[in-house]
């Protein structure tokens, strides 16, 4: 019975042996998956290294504009008060922020009706909101298209799949059409990846654009009553 145990404990080893071997060698990397996506992993690799670049620089960009000098409006109250419109404007442009082009332009037009300043200052603001957006199309169109590549490398992959098959002829084996099948999914999960990503990304600017909008026109109004204490007084 030892011998026997013996035996039976030796075949169990080498058949584990065998099969941690054959998981070894069919398991595939990241890497050669992506190689065995085809050319379409090239354009989707393109999109997903441009949407990264989008967002971080994006990011950056509306991380310096959200930094808002607190005393910068009551500053200019003081100076339009004591009728320092010029150093009103200089203070402005050293500043140097949205809010801050948007404050001067109002400055530009003290003088003419509150309904023109008001006009003026919503205009910069939108151009000021335009800039801040700049690229976001392209994470947008990123989200939309990738799947859509993604799904088109699958359908072509099948063909060829199905066409090695039918090739094949008498040698024909589930095992080419497995591998065929396999391959073509891969740019459908990178497809997805990358669309996924650009979604998150597009939608994350985009809320962060619309908080600093409301930060914009909390400060167009505020400009607005201070050009009104005057007149109040």
């Amino acid at each position: 019975m030892t011998l026997i145990n013996m035996i039976v404990a030796q075949a169990a080893t080498q058949a584990a042996a065998q099969g941690a071997a054959t998981t070894t060698s069919t398991a595939l990397s990241v890497w050669d998956l992506t190689l065995k996506g085809g050319w379409l992993m090239i354009p989707l690799a393109l999109l997903l290294l441009v949407s990264i670049y989008i967002f971080f620089e994006r990011l950056f960009a509306t991380s310096r504009v959200t930094k808002a000098d607190s005393d910068f409006l009551q500053k200019i109250k003081e100076l339009i008060q004591a009728g320092k419109i010029d150093e009103a404007k200089q203070l402005c442009a050293s500043t140097n922020k949205p809010y801050s082009r948007m404050i001067e332009k109002g400055v530009s037009r003290i003088g003419r009706p509150m309904n023109d300043v008001l006009v003026a200052i919503e205009n910069v603001g939108n151009m000021e909101v335009a800039r801040m957006e700049k690229g976001f199309n392209w994470l947008a169109t990123t989200a939309a298209g990738a799947p859509m590549i993604g799904f088109l490398g699958t359908v072509t992959g099948m063909v060829q799949a199905f066409y090695s098959l039918a090739s094949a002829g008498q040698n024909s084996n589930v095992s080419i059409l497995a591998s065929g099948i396999y391959e073509a999914l891969v740019t459908t999960v990178a497809g997805l990846v990358v669309g996924i990503l650009a979604l998150f990304a597009y939608n994350f600017l985009t809320s962060r654009v619309n908080k600093i909008m409301n930060r914009l026109e909390g400060s167009t109004m505020e400009f607005m009553d201070l050009l009104n204490e005057p007149a109040k007084k």
